[in-house]
Order: structure tokens, then sequence, then C-alpha cells
């Protein structure tokens, strides 16, 4: 029987430094004129798709509770830790996608329990649950093609509600209905007034 395979931290987590964007690629010490924001342009400005919009809505979230000075990490067990020690996660969806489809979409949002990863051990904790405090659903609810736009803040409606809900009423479910969710009384947020609503829900955990 193959022994199992034990941790080993030679290889520590790099510590990541926030960047401008105006840095320059180089090839054998010589300077090329590409900088990195180009790679953010390339990669990055379909802001509609699927795996983009998840990562711009949690930025928004982010920035609504005024914590996006940092560096996203996208291995922590959930999305955003608060001061005080309330822990988010931050999901999103849309009904309009950037390919082209016949009708809109349906609402669905995931909310399975998982096991914590640590990026500073590289170990599974052995319990499975929901990782955060709050959820926040983040739904771009815009319903016209020509003028759909993210950055449009008006365009997204947020939801939070507390895990503990989750826990109660869907235990071991592994995604939502926005018809689901809304029966569960989540409370609505605008991008001006997210903040106070999870001060508000963070006071209540």
């Amino acid at each position: 029987m193959d022994e199992p395979i034990k941790n080993s931290l030679a290889f520590p987590a790099l510590q990541t430094s926030r960047k401008s964007g105006d840095e320059l690629f180089t090839l054998s010490g010589q300077t090329l004129d590409l900088r990195l924001s180009a790679f953010w342009q390339w990669s990055s400005s379909d802001l509609v798709s699927n795996a983009t919009r998840g990562v711009l809505a949690e930025f928004l979230v982010t920035s609504a509770l005024g914590l996006a000075d940092g560096v996203r990490n996208q291995w922590d067990a959930f999305d955003i830790l608060l001061a005080d020690g309330t822990r988010i996660e931050v999901k999103s969806a849309a009904y309009l996608q950037s390919w082209a489809h016949a009708k809109l979409s349906n609402i669905i949002f995931t909310i399975r329990p998982t096991l914590a990863w640590s990026s500073e051990t590289n170990q599974l904790s052995s319990e499975l649950r929901r990782q955060a405090d709050i959820y926040i659903f983040c739904l771009l609810d815009h319903q016209e093609k020509a003028t759909l736009d993210p950055m449009r803040l008006e365009q997204w409606t947020f939801y939070l509600l507390r895990s503990s809900i989750l826990d109660e009423r869907f235990p071991t479910q592994k995604t939502i209905s926005l018809a689901s969710l809304l029966k569960l009384e989540p409370q609505a947020a605008t991008f001006e007034n997210l903040a106070e609503r999870v001060a508000e829900l963070a006071r209540e955990k």
C-alpha cells in the first residue's frame, strides 16, 4: 500500500503585491513595449462573461465595503473578511450572457457546503460546511442587451442572507433559485446602501 503524501511547506504561499498595470514585461533582461494593463484588457474586457462577472461582483462588494485596496485572494475559503471577523461569500448571476441566446437565463446561485482549503498549509479541513457568515447574492438585473453595462451600478441588485438561514432550510443543497431565495426574505440592497446592510447583518450574526 502506498504511503499517504505528507504535507510539505518547502514552497510557502506567495505574498502578492498590488500592481498598477504599468509594469512592463521583459525578455532576457530587456524591457518590452508590453504592459501588464494590456493583459488585463485582453483577458477581462468582457465583464458579462460568467467567470469575469463573478470576480467583478466580488470587487463591487469589496469596494462598497471600503476594502478594495488590497489584492484578491481567490483561494480563501470565503471571499471577504470584515474587521470584526464576519466572513462573507459573494455569488453572482445574470439574466443576459455574452453569447447569443433565445431567452433570459434562469437565475441560479451556488450555495454548496465545502471543505475549507488553506493556502498557507495546503490542507483541507475535515468539516463540510458553508464557510461564511453572510452570503451576498449579486444579480446583474438588467434585461436589455442593447443597454447592458455591468459598470452602471444601478443595473445590479444585491441580496443579503445569513448563512444560518441556508443551513436551517437547505443544509445540503448545492444551488438556490432566485424564487427560492426570495422566499427566505433576504435583505435587498443597492450599491449605495450595501455597506449599511452588511453592517446590520454583521451585528446580528
